[in-house]
């Protein structure tokens, strides 16, 4: 199975399950109420003196970003594109933000979000710190965004 075929069926497989009702987490998945947050891919250590390394992940990671986009976007059609920032200023300002926004807000400029089946399906690329690995994110969810 190919990386994007994985991370197709791990999606496929969070739009089917149910939410809990007590955050938790179960190897790469967080879950709560009315949500899932999965890492898909997490890059290895990329430190060098050039940067280069951290630039190769980061291309890689948006790469493999758009080859899954295009695969849900064949499925549900056209993503609209989701800038977090707002969310992220609004809770640093003590505004309560539902999840997974709240969570993903920290980490994840922005997300290519689809609505199906009753539920909101977002993908983006995290990257917290220059010298933290990059992330693929997929977050199934029932709370529509802020």
């Amino acid at each position: 199975m190919t990386a994007l075929a994985h991370h197709l069926a791990t999606i496929d497989l969070l739009c089917a399950r149910a939410f809990p009702a007590q955050r938790g987490r179960s190897a790469a998945v967080v879950s709560g109420p009315g949500f899932h947050i999965a890492e898909l891919a997490t890059s290895e250590s990329f430190w060098d003196d050039e940067g280069t390394g951290r630039r190769e992940a980061e291309e890689q990671y948006e790469a493999e970003c758009g080859g899954l986009s295009a695969l849900l976007t064949g499925r549900w059609g056209e993503p609209q594109i989701f800038s977090l920032r707002s969310t992220l200023i609004r809770s640093m300002e003590g505004e309560e933000m539902p999840e997974p926004w709240h969570e993903l807000s920290g980490s994840v400029p922005y997300l290519e979000v689809w609505r199906a089946e009753g539920r909101w399906i977002a993908l983006g690329v995290s990257q917290q710190d220059d010298e933290l690995p990059f992330q693929l994110l997929a977050a199934v969810t029932a709370n529509d965004p802020p």
